[in-house]
């Protein structure tokens, strides 16, 4: 629901809202958060909110410590797990320097200058998303253990999914908070679970996947355990994955649709720091269903990009070497250029690998190029390549890699 900042003030007092949390990110997609009360909301609105950018990694030393956080109205949302006299409520918020030019480290800005210049070629694209998870048990201190809380597996129901109604629960939450998750189920692992969404505008589904990770972690921990979103928490376990998926307005564009995912496989080695941004990472890459080849084809899960099977609006290109430590507002930034170099050089799209490339031989193997296999080489490649450094900021670049 799109809300001006009238609205937001007015809805502040008839709700009895005292809470207002201004929600952003560091570089690496972690969520931070100011909260302040309703009578500052119009200075929130017409300056803007300081704060010690020197304390969030990447965001600047002591001799430029100040910058500001711009709450944006139609982002408002409840947060339903806090008391209902006295209400909490979030928007997510822009941020700038003192002078009010734009902070070069804000993601989420990125992502909206990405549908800008998208718009601009007159190419809209879409996103939905499925992140995965591991539920453990806390410890007689509450503090996070390694243990599962079932050894359940792929879509087992209670009483051995024992994550169910945890599920349930985060599901309703996300309702409440107008994110309209599309289904949920165990995945293959001890404990694991994974939660799909209907696709979105790119900046929603990103403020929605961050959002994601944050009630997941809330519920659990009131259900006493800890929401683990690692790459790959159990060493022999599947890890954890976040699917992408793409698709490109109008749905029936199938010839644009193809440039779109040649467009990515190009880019995916470039990318790779971004979408797999920790050590971690790369234990989880080539096995349990996580690709290693830069492939795609219809309906198979060993592949890079899978094409489900779907019609219409549903039909959509599924990502699959994401995981859920990188920050979706750069993922979906670089998937949008990515689709749109695809789409402007109109790169015709190689030949489906209609194999199994867990089981494949040497012979069909090398046919394929190979993702990064650790977190150095992503940054070298990242680091050398035209596309990042066109539209990846040097300072966040820079913070990633060391570049």
């Amino acid at each position: 629901m799109k809300y001006s900042k009238d609205d937001i003030i007015q809805y502040a007092t008839e709700e009895d809202v005292k809470f207002i949390r201004l929600a952003f990110c560091d570089v690496f997609g972690k969520q931070k958060n100011i909260s302040i009360m309703p009578e500052e909301l119009p200075r929130a609105f017409e300056h803007g909110i300081a704060f010690d950018a020197s304390s969030i990694p990447g965001f600047g030393d002591e001799t430029h410590s100040d910058l500001f956080l711009h709450p944006e109205p139609d982002t408002l949302m409840p947060l339903p797990w806090r008391p209902e006299h006295g209400r909490v409520v979030q928007m997510f918020s822009s941020i700038s320097h003192p002078d009010g030019t734009p902070f070069v480290c804000d993601t989420r800005n990125l992502l909206k200058k990405a549908v800008k210049d998208a718009k601009d070629a007159g190419i809209t694209f879409t996103f939905g998303s499925e992140q995965e998870f591991y539920l453990f048990l806390l410890d007689e201190n509450g503090k996070p253990t390694k243990i599962p809380c079932d050894e359940a597996g792929y879509m087992d129901i209670a009483p051995d999914d024992r994550g169910e109604n945890v599920r349930r629960e985060i599901c309703l939450t996300l309702e409440q908070m107008g994110i309209r998750p599309e289904s949920s189920h165990h995945e293959a692992g001890p404990v694991q679970n994974e939660i799909d969404f209907r696709y979105a505008d790119a900046l929603s589904a990103a403020d929605n996947a961050m959002t994601f990770q944050r009630v997941v972690r809330t519920v659990a921990h009131r259900n006493g355990m800890t929401a683990d979103f690692s790459p790959k928490p159990l060493e022999n376990a599947p890890g954890n994955g976040f699917h992408i998926n793409m698709s490109i307005l109008p749905f029936g564009d199938g010839k644009n649709f193809n440039h779109m995912i040649a467009g990515i496989l190009q880019n995916a080695r470039n990318m790779t720091a971004f979408m797999n941004p920790c050590e971690n990472s790369y234990k989880r890459l080539g096995n349990n269903k996580a690709p290693l080849y830069v492939s795609w084809s219809a309906q198979n899960r060993s592949q890079l990009v899978r094409i489900p099977a779907a019609a219409n609006e549903y039909r959509r290109a599924e990502f699959r070497s994401p995981d859920p430590t990188s920050n979706p507002y750069l993922a979906f930034t670089l998937m949008i250029y990515a689709g749109l170099y695809g789409i402007t050089n109109k790169l015709a799209l190689c030949e489906p690998a209609d194999v199994n490339l867990y089981s494949a031989g040497a012979d069909i193997l090398s046919k394929f190029e190979k993702l990064p296999e650790n977190f150095r080489e992503a940054c070298e490649i990242a680091s050398s390549s035209d596309f990042i450094k066109t539209h990846i900021p040097s300072e966040i670049l820079k913070i990633y890699c060391g570049a």
